[in-house]
């Protein structure tokens, strides 16, 4: 090596590739240019990116189901794979996040009961409390999925993110969708975009808000969806949102978990022609606090059942007008008097989403118009 002073003069070349060699070191490669070897820090220090801490809750359902044969996608039995196999079974986690697992329940989720959600929705709480937490992933039957959704975005009181994931096929079928769900799952979750956003549910590649999606159809992998359309996407491990929600959710929700015990019972009679209404009384004697009315159109209430939900509400319970039309939202005042009956309408809330507002909802009041104001707010 020369000294410094009596190294030979570069060329006009020469001196362009030293400058480039320099940029390189401050700006990276640039196109087309030969790469150069780094030296990297080493795992576990201080300059390595810490990768998210996400722990997965498993509950059961299609996603931890098994059938007989390779080609059985709809005839299989649930909730028979553990936790501990659901984790193992994607590698590709491992990239994304530093994942556990719990078993919380191993249940196909027609069987969650209100001790349950509130079972899962204070680990939930727990969990996200914890400073070595940085989100959860819930996987679910997809049965009532949409429902233990909007109950967790309406009590959990934590901006980090939370994710419901289930699958349309078990684990043993020919093109299973569960591992591909639950990675994007574990890639929503560990996403800073994520943030305050409420409860996730990604499914089929679609990121929905636990709010409004829906599932629609009981055979094909595309089966959950929103009237509202979905929030965002994950493609190839990476979170893309288009739209936030709007409605109160988690941290700016006036319901806590940590003070939830129990729910009050909450009905559905669903709507048809030619109504019986002794399913409106048989609710009532069984203690029911409210009653979602399923009804056809806009809410509507056949006429001969005016009168027995009029007498239904005058004894104390609630009546809450909603529509088993998949799409849209029920107008107050519109097919019938609300104000005048006393009637509580469900807005855009599905009969099965509206029963679980109800009930949360009467853990703080019984009072028509502040539960108006929570239907029009959440």
């Amino acid at each position: 090596m020369y000294p410094a002073q009596l190294r030979p003069a570069r060329s006009p070349r020469a001196a362009r590739f030293a400058l480039a060699a320099l940029l390189l070191g401050a700006v990276g490669a640039l196109p087309g240019a030969p790469l150069q070897a780094r030296e990297m820090p080493e795992a576990g220090s201080a300059t390595e990116a810490r990768k998210p801490n996400v722990v997965i809750l498993a509950t059961g359902g299609t996603i931890a189901g098994a059938g007989a044969d390779a080609s059985n996608s709809a005839t299989y039995q649930a909730a028979k794979v553990p936790v501990d196999k659901l984790i193992a079974a994607v590698p590709a986690m491992a990239n994304v996040a530093n994942v556990r697992g719990e078993q919380v329940f191993q249940i196909a989720s027609e069987s969650f009961t209100d001790a349950q959600l509130i079972q899962l929705g204070k680990r939930v709480s727990q969990l996200l409390k914890q400073d070595d937490v940085d989100g959860v992933v819930i996987t679910h039957g997809t049965d009532t999925l949409e429902e233990t959704a909007l109950f967790l975005n309406l009590v959990v009181r934590s901006d980090k993110p939370i994710v419901v994931v289930g699958s349309m096929r078990p684990s043993t079928a020919i093109s299973a969708d569960g591992a591909l769900n639950l990675l994007d799952a574990v890639t929503a979750a560990s996403s800073k975009e994520a943030v305050g956003k409420g409860v996730l549910v990604t499914m089929n590649d679609y990121i929905q808000a636990g709010r409004d999606v829906t599932k629609r159809t009981n055979i094909v992998p595309s089966a959950f969806s929103s009237q509202w359309g979905p929030l965002g996407m994950v493609v190839e491990g990476k979170t893309y949102f288009f739209r936030a929600p709007y409605k109160r959710h988690n941290t700016s929700s006036e319901f806590d978990i940590d003070t939830i015990d129990s729910l009050p019972l909450v009905a559905i009679v669903y709507g048809s022609g030619n109504m019986f209404p002794g399913a409106y009384t048989a609710a009532v004697d069984a203690g029911a606090k409210a009653i979602v009315n399923a009804g056809t159109g806009n809410g509507s209430v056949p006429g001969y059942l005016v009168d027995t939900l009029k007498d239904v509400r005058q004894k104390g319970t609630l009546v809450i007008r909603s529509s088993r039309v998949g799409d849209g939202f029920v107008l107050r005042n519109a097919e019938q008097p609300d104000d005048k009956y006393d009637w509580v309408v469900a807005h855009d809330f599905n009969p099965q989403k509206a029963k679980i507002l109800a009930a949360v909802a009467l853990t703080k009041t019984s009072d028509t118009k502040e539960l108006q104001r929570i239907f029009w707010e959440y």
